[in-house]
């Protein structure tokens, strides 16, 4: 079987289907792009066809391009891996300027066959890339279509002639969203910004129609036409210079200059809108062949597209039975318990919201109303979808509700009193098959489930905060959880349309275990005489999303000295951050709460709107007179961060290397460049983390010590990915 098929019609119009066998979506791997070649081919010499129409088998177009296949031609490439991509990227390249030009003469531009693209529903990736060298464009009005080049997102760039293409069509202005930051649109946004010609509901029928009255002027790209000018100028015409120097300044803002495919592709978009059309096809594919040569471009692919899909598909999943959920009980209807039920009930699941009166269940109710209210001014939701969602959660204050619940998900008080009381109450009552989650972000579960009946039914849901905006869930195994219960804890968490990971119970379980560290490292900095915006900057400018200064303001510093507190009281005198407590107790103690008081290591407006470092912060904690490195402060930051995912999986607490970069990224956003913390590890290699890792001991304490597992890596020259990974993951 093959991914592309054509069928000659005796209209004189050569139908070329795209329908990967055995896949939901369509990819484009290279073999398939050597047989779409041949077809092309075929078509263009054939006298009785009169023009091409390429569209799809399935209900979208496609889903890009198969990455995996991009690794397996570096990998597969010898001593020259990096020509073998350029040599392959150029193919796919002449293949895609082969129906652009589509047998016209070159020099009169007569003579060719029109090309149309008719897209059944998403094009991302090379889906969109293979229309837009297609001469038009038609796609069905479905709103749920999704039209786009999202590879930035993942750590590479549109390499297919997307960056070229997009650029000389629309400007670099108006391209930038669409290159810079992947945004999506649906069909008639599409047609509205240009990604797309036109919106019909038949569109292979319209295109049918196009391709047999088009004309020779109909089917010449405006850059193959003499005189042709960019939209918005090219880099030295006065309208475009500042485009462009503006763009360099814009991506260096934002990515803090740590992500390489932003970089190359800004690059590619500059030299190539210098020169004529081919040459830039080159250009752009010299770019994307380095950033497929870049470890962190390999790192993110790795984690953001194979490992993160393969997660969500139930790798990690016990072989048991279905487990989706039809009706879930949340108990609590506070913030958490309003956005899992808001989650939830988006997904077609029945909603009862418990909370000790109707009142507060009714406000939990209330936050999916005004959610869906916002979609609605967005034009992202309708009055009909709002209403359907929210007849699906009933608050209530009375238990027995619950009764015909499969699974429920208790989100009261981080106390453990409170959460075994509600426990035995919601026990008594839902019926022996249901399963019961537990939302805690520090709690043991294993403790936690003595309150059960049923320890092996009872599981530990980490959702983090705002749910509806958090992609990450982490599941807990206690010690006495049975596999159904796992398996009913992932596919609630797969319904919802979350990313799942599964650790075993241990305190802080492992995204709070790694995240903490990182605030006390800032804090540490900050009392030892580091200049805050120093510690902040430096967080930034590795790729950490937010400073651990600014960090702990948003998580409230009181919750910070309430964890201090119980860690403190059960750990005793193997308690590790008594250098920080004086820190965040004073904090505590002067009201400095962090963002909910509009005071904390930052100062905030009377809207609670940012504005700088607190100034108070160096009267009490002094700015020394030598500061450390940039780097040294990076190092400590990123170090404290991978040596607790490293011990984490030395201990078992993480059962699967994909999970611990996965949920560091989407958890927490540990410098996404990197591919994860165990990814960043393989990336400055293991002999110079065990080596640093002894000098930052050295320097600043045990909490750097070298673990023994990277210590073994580091004399036996492996790597985590090239011991642990699954075989489809070592990439």
């Amino acid at each position: 079987m093959t991914d592309f098929t054509m069928e000659k019609g005796a209209d004189g119009v050569a139908l070329i289907t795209w329908d990967c066998p055995g896949k939901s979506m369509n990819v484009l791997s290279m073999e398939a792009a050597r047989h779409l070649d041949t077809l092309i081919d075929d078509a263009l010499g054939d006298d009785a066809v009169k023009g091409i129409v390429i569209t799809s088998g399935k209900d979208s177009f496609a889903a890009g391009m198969d990455l995996n296949a991009i690794a397996a031609m570096r990998d597969g490439a010898g001593d020259d891996p990096a020509g073998a991509l350029f040599e392959g990227v150029m193919g796919l390249h002449r293949a895609l300027r082969k129906i652009e030009r589509a047998g016209m003469d070159p020099k009169t531009l007569k003579g060719g066959k029109p090309v149309a693209a008719a897209l059944p529903g998403t094009a991302l990736g090379i889906g969109l890339e293979l229309p837009l060298a297609c001469h038009r464009i038609f796609v069905t009005p479905d709103p749920k279509a999704k039209i786009g080049l999202p590879e930035i997102m993942v750590g590479i760039f549109p390499g297919g002639g997307g960056t070229t293409r997009l650029v000389r069509k629309m400007g670099a202005m108006a391209a930038s969203p669409f290159l810079l930051e992947g945004k999506l649109s649906d069909p008639i946004r599409a047609q509205k910004a240009g990604l797309v010609d036109e919106v019909a509901a038949d569109p292979v029928a319209a295109a049918r129609a196009w391709v047999l009255a088009a004309t020779d002027a109909d089917i010449v790209k405006p850059w193959d036409q003499k005189g042709y000018k960019m939209p918005g100028g090219a880099p030295y015409h006065p309208a475009g210079f500042m485009t462009y120097v503006g763009a360099s300044a814009m991506v260096n803002g934002k990515t803090q200059g740590v992500y390489p495919a932003a970089k190359a592709l800004l690059s590619a978009v500059y030299e190539g809108a210098l020169v004529p059309f081919d040459t830039a096809l080159r250009i752009e594919a010299r770019w994307f062949t380095h950033v497929l040569m870049n470890p962190s471009s390999s790192a993110m692919i790795r984690s953001l597209f194979i490992n993160k899909a393969a997660l969500e598909k139930g790798a990690v999943r016990p072989d048991v039975a279905d487990e989706r959920v039809t009706r879930v009980g949340i108990l609590g209807a506070g913030m958490m318990g309003a956005g899992i039920a808001l989650v939830s009930a988006q997904a077609g699941i029945e909603v009862v919201l418990l909370d000790r009166d109707r009142e507060a269940a009714e406000k939990g109710r209330t936050y999916t109303e005004a959610y869906m209210d916002q979609g609605i001014a967005k034009k992202k939701a309708t009055p009909e979808k709002k209403e359907q969602v929210l007849g699906r959660i009933t608050p209530t204050d009375t238990v027995e509700d619950l009764r015909g619940c499969d699974l429920i998900v208790e989100a009261v008080f981080e106390d453990p009193t409170v959460k075994a009381e509600m426990t035995r109450k919601v026990e008594a009552v839902i019926g022996e098959d249901a399963i019961f989650a537990t939302n805690t972000s520090t709690l043991p579960i294993t403790e936690l489930a003595k309150a059960s009946v049923r320890p092996g039914q009872f599981i530990g849901i980490h959702f983090f905060s705002p749910v509806e905006k958090m992609a990450l869930v982490e599941i807990i195994r206690g010690r006495e959880t049975g596999d159904r219960a796992v398996a009913k804890a992932l596919d609630f968490v797969r319904q919802i349309r979350k990313t799942p990971i599964v650790v075993n119970d241990a305190r802080f379980f492992y995204a709070n275990r790694c995240i903490i560290p990182y605030i006390n490292e800032g804090i540490r900095m900050l009392a030892e005489g580091v200049a805050p915006a120093l510690i902040e900057n430096a967080a930034k400018q590795v790729g950490m999303p937010l400073g651990p200064l600014q960090l702990v303001d948003e998580t409230s510093i009181d919750l910070g000295a309430k964890i201090a507190r119980a860690t403190k009281a059960a750990m005793g005198d193997a308690y590790p951050d008594g250098a920080v407590d004086p820190v965040i107790f004073w904090m505590e103690g002067e009201g400095r709460l962090g963002r909910k008081a509009k005071a904390g290591f930052y100062a905030y407006d009377e809207k609670g709107k940012r504005q700088g470092l607190w100034q108070g912060l160096a009267a009490k904690f002094p700015v020394a007179d030598d500061q450390p490195a940039v780097t040294e402060v990076q190092e400590r930051l990123l170090f404290v961060q991978a040596l607790e995912a490293v011990r984490a999986l030395e201990e078992g607490v993480l059962m699967d290397i994909r999970e611990g970069d996965v949920g560091a990224i989407l958890g927490w956003g540990f410098a996404p460049w990197s591919g994860g913390p165990l990814s960043w590890l393989d990336i400055v290699g293991a002999p110079y983390a065990a080596e640093r890792c002894d000098a930052l001991a050295a320097a600043h304490g045990d909490r750097f010590a070298c673990p023994a597992l990277l210590r073994d890596l580091a004399e036996k020259g492996q790597s985590f990915y090239g011991r642990f990974a699954p075989a489809d993951a070592a990439a």
